[in-house]
């Protein structure tokens, strides 16, 4: 919900500041059936999803997990409206079932940190970014409702040029408008702060930390890496973070293994795998630590909230 109306909300006030009608937008559903939103708000769809020549931008908005009731016809309809010239783009989760249609193989996207992990393990050899937006030829996604708001700024900008643009960001009070190349903050363990706000050597240990969840690294030569001493190391993560590099480590893996539990098919083993322990056993026993739930319950809980035409759809 937040995602649609961070879309939607910019261009409205575009036409009202600006006196014409330079935008105009429809719902789409893949049959046309109202949607209700993961914030139980039901949108009335305007249309289902059909090829229109009048369709300039199509951006795709679900859940990771949202599959096309029939994909094989939903595909085809997307590589319709992307030959008629379209822009076609995805907001947050909606940049996975943009990628099961097979039209960002060459296309870097932006995902969310907090789907990152997900994302790679569903989609290897597509190319991910951190970065709030991705624009690349025709394709443009946004990893959150925030930036969603930026890439609608953006587009009033092109249309409707630079002051038009600031005066809908002072509207909403949207203090900078954020462009491509930067990329997304990511909270530390302790919520005050997050990863660009880090001492150098701590930025360092948790880059190492988080491009190694397949293949642990020792917290010895994350500090060699980053230029200090095992003991400095501990001392600058519990001053910053409130925690020791090793437990902060173990922290990312599970958040990491909760993703793969939430939104991929992957059995208990592969998950553990991939966040590097040896078998599910010691992973599921940190992930109840830490979480407060077995995987498998929290897999069934989420499942409750997958719904399709008032029946569940499970993730396996």
């Amino acid at each position: 919900m937040s995602c649609l109306t961070s879309m939607i909300e910019p261009l409205r006030a575009a036409n009202e500041i600006a006196g014409v009608e330079a935008f105009a937008w429809r719902l789409l559903s893949e049959d046309g059936q109202p949607v209700e939103a993961s914030a139980k708000v039901v949108f009335a769809a305007d249309a289902p999803l059909e090829p229109d020549a009048e369709i300039d931008h199509l951006y795709l908005l679900s859940a990771p997990s949202s599959q096309f009731a029939n994909q094989s016809a939903a595909h085809a309809k997307l590589n319709r409206i992307e030959r008629s010239g379209a822009i076609l783009g995805a907001v947050s989760g909606g940049v996975f079932p943009l990628a099961r249609s097979g039209l960002v193989q060459k296309t870097t996207v932006s995902v969310h940190w907090c789907y990152a992990a997900a994302f790679d393990a569903e989609f290897p050899r597509l190319t991910a970014s951190d970065q709030v937006i991705v624009r690349e030829g025709r394709r443009a996604t946004a990893s959150g409702a925030a930036a969603a708001f930026d890439l609608s700024l953006h587009l009033i900008e092109e249309k409707l040029g630079p002051g038009i643009a600031t005066e809908v960001a002072c509207w909403f009070q949207h203090p900078l408008v954020r462009g491509q190349g930067v990329t997304q903050k990511v909270p530390t363990m302790q919520s005050e702060s997050t990863d660009d706000m880090l001492p150098p050597a701590v930025r360092t240990a948790v880059e190492m930390f988080t491009t190694h969840l397949e293949d642990p690294v020792s917290v010895a030569d994350v500090a060699e890496a980053a230029g200090v001493s095992t003991r400095q190391l501990e001392r600058m993560f519990k001053k910053t973070t409130g925690r020791s590099p090793l437990h902060y480590y173990r922290a990312i893996r599970m958040k990491a293994a909760r993703q793969l539990v939430l939104y991929s098919k992957d059995s208990m083993t592969d998950i553990a795998l991939a966040v590097g322990y040896a078998s599910s056993t010691p992973m599921i026993q940190n992930y109840e630590e830490v979480f407060g739930v077995h995987p498998a319950e929290d897999r069934d809980k989420i499942n409750l909230f997958r719904v399709r035409q008032n029946s569940a759809v499970p993730s396996v």
